[in-house]
């Protein structure tokens, strides 16, 4: 339940602290006194949506933090946030600059508004002043019916996702599935153009690195006569000529190594000589072993000048290079088992069967809760127009079959007899201002009533209510609030006379001349001077406050 409220320079309001108890409170005042302002606030601490506008003029800020006691589903959810606090509470807070730039806290922890608003669904539910024109519109009946199966079977909510998600997928094969069949021939024409020019490919089977090394090949095999006399050359100047340079070192290092031994500074000299030598030695074995494998071999050489040309001529004819003609050849085969795949008209129909199958199967599920909550809530929304001076008349949920969308198999309708002996018809067509009002109040309170969530506030959904009626919406409301923690923005004396806890908001001037929003806790004499002002207007008569004390005592 919600413990305390604190609100300060938010639009009129300068600063509110204000104490809440168990059962039901109402909130009392003058139009435009700022009764709702209340409610926008705690909405905006709970993760809705605000702007600079919000800040009090001339205030850098609005701040609005909100102290709950929370249910184990709550506590659960702070838990596994990491926003558990040691007192086991829950207070959230939202601070708004006159910029618009928005912080949100939840236990002192920096929160997202998404947090706020998910933590939000779990403690408060608030019916707004309009509520009841919402009902007049069919998304909002279905949406209405959807969430009272929820509240009593957790997983319907998400058997209401699926059957979205489903319906998405199956359209979309059914839109792949038409696109093919009305672009066939240009899709054929497309697929025959891949398959010869993968077939040409396959031919010619060019393999990653080929044209890497077979021009390689081709360059040593047109030099081949070149590099293997340029090879002999070396070698018969190294080692096979009538003086060799190997020789002629080997030589000069015998000597040197003799006149070591008359100067050692000479050693130095040797030391350089002697892995030259080795070196060239070396280069001999390289020498004899290239020329014993350099071919001139004129059949081979044709053969790669040909790979070479197929290879070329084919990597223009695809404006890629020599060297990128496999992955080319990759793509195109990938494309045309794509392609391959998209114009299996039979396999794409098999897979559109099966896609409307099973969101059916979901669908036929949700349209089988949707049939037992629409019974049970029909029964109870008619106990309760007997109630509201509504002798007679009946509610009724009607599930219409519609064509299959997102939202499942059929369509919601609210139908509403306002007397015994006329059949139901719909909400929009046949309910006056103040009947829609009642049904939608009626709606209200049972729907709360199924709910865990243990506030609930009412921001005048009893417009458009008056006389005996009223009376009654009180007694309703006074009877939720048993249950659950029930605050109530109102303008009627019936229903404020039935509360347990009594607010009275009133606009005032500042010194400096500005207006400003109070609130006052009224006690059991003040209680009766608002009674009295709500039942009598401007002019307070003793008449008016023995009818004030007359309401209060019953």
């Amino acid at each position: 339940m919600l413990r305390t409220l604190t609100i300060r320079d938010f639009v009129i309001v300068d600063t509110i602290e204000l104490e809440f108890s168990n059962g039901f409170t109402v909130f009392t005042g003058e139009t435009g006194a700022g009764k709702s302002i209340l409610i926008d606030a705690l909405q905006l601490a709970l993760g809705g949506r605000g702007d600079a506008s919000m800040v009090r003029e001339g205030a850098a800020r609005a701040d609005i933090t909100a102290d709950f006691a929370p249910t184990e589903a709550a506590r659960a959810w702070l838990v596994q946030n990491e926003f558990e606090a040691d007192e086991g509470g829950a207070l959230v807070r939202r601070v708004i600059d006159n910029a618009g730039r928005s912080k949100a806290y939840i236990n002192g922890v920096a929160a997202t508004a998404a947090q706020l608003r998910e933590l939000g669904e779990m403690l408060v539910d608030i019916h707004g002043q309009h509520a009841h024109q919402s009902l007049l519109k069919p998304d909002a009946q279905r949406d209405l019916l959807d969430n009272q199966i929820a509240v009593r079977d957790p997983g319907a909510r998400a058997e209401v996702v699926e059957v979205a998600s489903l319906y998405r997928a199956w359209r979309a094969l059914v839109r792949q599935r038409e696109e093919y069949e009305t672009n066939a021939k240009n899709v054929l024409m497309e697929r025959e153009r891949l398959e010869w020019q993968v077939g040409e490919l396959d031919k010619l089977a060019p393999k990653q690195g080929e044209w890497t090394e077979i021009s390689n090949e081709h360059s040593r095999l047109s030099h081949a006569a070149s590099l293997l006399e340029g090879a002999q050359e070396a070698l018969a100047a190294i080692s096979e000529s009538d003086h060799p340079i190997l020789s002629q070192l080997s030589s000069l290092n015998q000597k040197l190594g003799k006149l070591v031994d008359v100067d050692t500074q000479l050693q130095a000299v040797l030391d350089c000589m002697e892995p030259a030598r080795i070196q060239l030695q070396e280069a001999v074995y390289a020498l004899n072993n290239y020329i014993d494998k350099v071919e001139l071999d004129p059949d081979r050489l044709r053969e790669v000048d040909a790979r070479m040309e197929a290879l070329h001529s084919s990597a223009r004819k695809y404006r890629v290079t020599p060297e990128e003609l496999p992955e080319e050849h990759a793509a195109l085969a990938a494309k045309l088992r794509q392609l391959a795949d998209a114009t299996d008209i039979e396999g794409l129909r098999k897979q559109e069967d099966k896609a409307r199958a099973a969101y059916t199967e979901v669908a036929r599920r949700l349209s089988a809760r949707r049939a037992r909550a629409a019974a049970e809530l029909s029964v109870q929304v008619t106990a309760a127009m007997q109630e509201l001076s509504m002798g007679g008349g009946s509610f009724a949920i009607g599930l219409n079959p519609a064509e299959p969308n997102a939202h499942g198999l059929e369509q919601v309708e609210f139908l509403v007899a306002g007397h015994a002996g006329v059949a139901p018809r719909p909400l929009a067509k046949v309910a006056s201002g103040g009947e829609l009002a009642r049904i939608s109040l009626a709606i209200s309170v049972i729907t709360s009533n199924a709910t865990t969530v243990p506030t609930l506030i009412f921001d005048e959904v009893d417009t458009g209510i008056g006389g005996g009626v009223a009376e009654v919406v009180g007694r309703l409301l006074k009877r939720l609030g048993q249950q659950r923690q029930v605050l109530c923005v109102t303008h009627l004396p019936q229903v404020a006379s039935q509360a347990n806890q009594h607010f009275q908001v009133a606009k005032g001037l500042t010194d400096a001349g500005r207006t400003v929003s109070r609130i006052d806790v009224l006690d059991s004499r003040s209680r009766v001077e608002e009674v009295a002002r709500m039942l009598g207007g401007i002019e307070i008569t003793e008449t008016t406050r023995k009818h004030a004390r007359e309401l209060l005592a019953s």
